[in-house]
Order: C-alpha cells, then sequence, then structure tokens
C-alpha cells in the first residue's frame, strides 16, 4: 500500500513506526510483550471486526506507537488508552495530533499497568479493543471484565494458542482455566487468524482474534466458582473426585458435592460448562470433611 494512501487515513505504516521508535529511543522489549502493529489493512480489518457502534467509547491497552489507536478514534466516540510505558504514553496523544487533529479531543490516555488499574477517569467503556502483551493477556482480559461491567464487547488480539484456550469449548483439547473463566463474562469466539509479518518486531509465534460478547453471568458466586476451576484443572489427569479433594476436604466431601451438583464424580474437568462449575461452587460444604 502506498504511503500517500496510508496517510490520507492518518494509518502508520512500517516507516512510520520504525520512526517513531528511533524518535522514542525505543527498542522493543519482550519483558512488556511489545509487538507493534504496522499494517493498514490488519488495522482497518480488525477496527471493522469489533463492530463498534458511533458512540461506543473503546478500552484500548498497550496501545504503543498508536497503530491501532488512529483506526480506532474514526470509529466511535472515545478512545481511552491505557499505556504502562510513560514514553509511549507521552507520545501518544502528539501522534493523533499530527496524524488526526480532528480526532485528538477523542482520546485519553492513562499512564498505568493495566492489571492493576482500579478506575478509569471519563465515561465508562463500553468495547475493550486491544492487541494484548502476549504475557499478561489472560489475566489482564479477566480482570477488565471483572473490573468494568459496562464493557458490552470486546475484540482482542493475542497468541494464537491463547486464541484458541480462550474460545475452546468443553471437552476440546485447548479448554482450560481461560475458556471457563472467560465463559463466566462473555460469549466467546474465535474471529481470524493475524499474520505474523504485519507487526514490528516480527514475533515468533501466530496471533488470533478472539471477540467476546457480555452476556449474564451464571447464577452463583464468581470467586468460590473459580477456586473450584482451579482445583478441577491444577491436576487436569484426574477425575474430580480426586482432582477436588483438596478444594473440598476429602475425596469423599468431593464426591457428595458433585453428586449434590448432578456431576458424576469420575468425570474430568474439562468436559464440565462454567454453569456446572458455579453449581458445583453452590454446593453446601461437607462439615468434618
Amino acid at each position: 500500500m502506498s504511503n500517500a494512501a496510508e496517510q490520507a487515513d492518518g494509518l502508520l505504516g512500517p516507516a512510520a513506526i520504525r520512526d517513531l521508535a528511533q524518535h522514542l529511543d525505543l527498542r522493543p522489549t519482550k519483558t512488556l510483550g511489545q509487538n507493534f502493529l504496522h499494517d493498514a489493512n490488519t488495522i482497518r480489518r480488525i477496527v471493522r471486526t469489533a463492530d463498534l457502534e458511533p458512540d461506543d467509547v473503546v478500552l484500548e491497552v498497550g496501545p504503543g506507537l498508536g497503530s491501532l489507536t488512529l483506526g480506532l478514534l474514526p470509529a466511535c466516540a472515545h478512545v481511552t488508552a491505557v499505556e504502562i510505558d510513560p514514553r509511549l504514553s507521552e507520545q501518544l496523544p502528539r501522534t493523533v495530533a499530527e496524524r488526526a487533529p480532528q480526532l485528538a479531543d477523542r482520546l485519553t490516555v492513562v499512564t498505568a499497568d493495566a492489571l492493576r488499574v482500579r478506575e478509569l477517569p471519563g465515561p465508562p467503556p463500553t468495547a475493550l479493543v486491544a492487541n494484548l502483551p502476549y504475557n499478561i493477556a489472560v489475566p489482564v482480559l479477566l480482570h477488565l471484565l471483572e473490573l468494568l461491567p459496562t464493557l458490552r464487547t470486546a475484540l482482542v488480539l493475542v497468541q494464537a494458542e491463547v486464541a484458541d484456550r480462550l474460545a475452546a469449548a468443553p471437552g476440546t483439547e485447548s479448554y482450560g482455566v481461560p475458556s471457563v473463566k472467560a465463559a463466566w463474562y462473555a460469549d466467546v469466539r474465535r474471529a481470524g487468524n493475524v499474520p505474523r509479518p504485519v507487526f514490528w518486531p516480527v514475533p515468533n509465534v501466530d496471533s488470533g482474534l478472539v471477540a467476546l460478547t457480555r452476556r449474564p453471568s451464571p447464577p452463583g458466586d464468581r470467586a468460590a466458582t473459580f477456586a473450584a476451576i482451579d482445583a478441577a484443572f491444577a491436576t487436569r489427569r484426574k477425575g474430580l473426585r480426586a482432582a477436588l479433594a483438596g478444594w473440598a476436604g476429602s475425596p469423599a466431601a468431593a464426591e457428595t458435592r458433585l453428586r449434590a451438583a448432578g456431576i458424576d464424580p469420575t468425570t474430568r474437568g474439562e468436559r464440565l460448562s462454567v454453569a456446572e462449575f458455579a453449581r458445583l461452587a453452590a454446593t453446601d460444604p461437607v462439615v468434618g470433611a
């Protein structure tokens, strides 16, 4: 794609990304999971897939040099960008002011670790759209879904293996803790693959998009349900009677609670839906177990 066409909608191409990085003396670090998108067509595809409404308030985590931010700003009412690297968070408003001055007032930048954010300035976000750092993608996603009940949808770009886990159904090979916990909050599906060359530096893993649509959580207590999920998958090769012995107090207590929830004690955790885990967590503890 030509530079002129790229600049027509202000999006950053490979040359602009490298110039910005050089200007900031930025060397992308694996520690922060920094792989910057630089392909305008991929940005447009992500924004299109996010299916935003004009009045949406988008939360973006890890905006980096601003490639995705510039794509999101025309498609929604506001973008709140949370960036842990102070050099990047200081540069982002300048980049937007230079490339899309008419949209600069739609952007709020917060310098913070997304895992530790407890509140955000401005209007409450309705959509999460982010290229999440690979090493913390699942904890960040779960933290934000819990913290921000106003989030109606999410579209996250993550490592392909993580994408598979998040979207996996019960009984499949990839199904595990991330799958069940994400399902507490939303319907989750794979929304496509993203090739390695659209990032700088080029990652050594494949990437995928995951779309989440908020729905009511199952009846029950989240913390208690998550504790049961963690216990069930800590030894995933065991049947639940054995795997949940520590959680329930003994194998016999685990069997009692499983039967009370209508679950076969010999089944494994990877076969249970989030609603079944919630039902199990809601059973009464066995006295003297």
